[in-house]
């Protein structure tokens, strides 16, 4: 039977994830030490810090990915479109943009995806620590176990 003193500490343990906006690596530094101290209490307990675990892996997984990706597009797509030797003595420097390389839109759609996928985690994260609130497993969708 989970009692409310479990299912609150399952629910501070999604939450905790919560604190990397005030401290560096919050999102894993909480969610871990909360896990280890309090796994051997319960099944619950173990199963919702193992899921939050790996899902902040993943993420962090997904944002490499797409950082890789789209940094070098939009460096390239950038420095494409500007002219460099436009000097014109001691007169004037003046850099001037051409058209927009499809590169700026591809690595700029990639960036949009990355800002949605930032606000789908915070919702998937609230909602996860209201489904156990409630007593009830959460799964995170586009979770790769680490953590078994």
């Amino acid at each position: 039977m989970i009692d409310n003193h479990q299912k609150n500490i399952a629910t501070f343990i999604h939450l905790s994830s919560f604190s990397r906006f005030i401290i560096p690596l919050g999102n894993f530094i909480g969610p871990i030490i909360l896990w280890v101290a309090n796994k051997d209490k319960s099944e619950f307990i173990d199963t919702h810090g193992k899921q939050i675990i790996n899902f902040q892996i993943s993420i962090l997984l997904y944002a490499l990915v797409l950082g890789m990706i789209t940094v070098p597009l939009f460096l390239l797509s950038f420095f494409n479109g500007f002219d460099f030797i436009d000097v014109d003595a001691f007169n004037s420097v003046s850099i001037s943009l051409n058209k927009p390389s499809p590169l700026l839109y591809v690595s700029g759609g990639l960036g949009f995806l990355t800002v949605i996928g930032f606000i789908l985690e915070l919702v998937l994260i609230v909602k996860a620590s209201l489904t156990a609130k409630e007593g009830s497993l959460y799964k995170y969708p586009f979770t790769i176990n680490f953590i078994k």
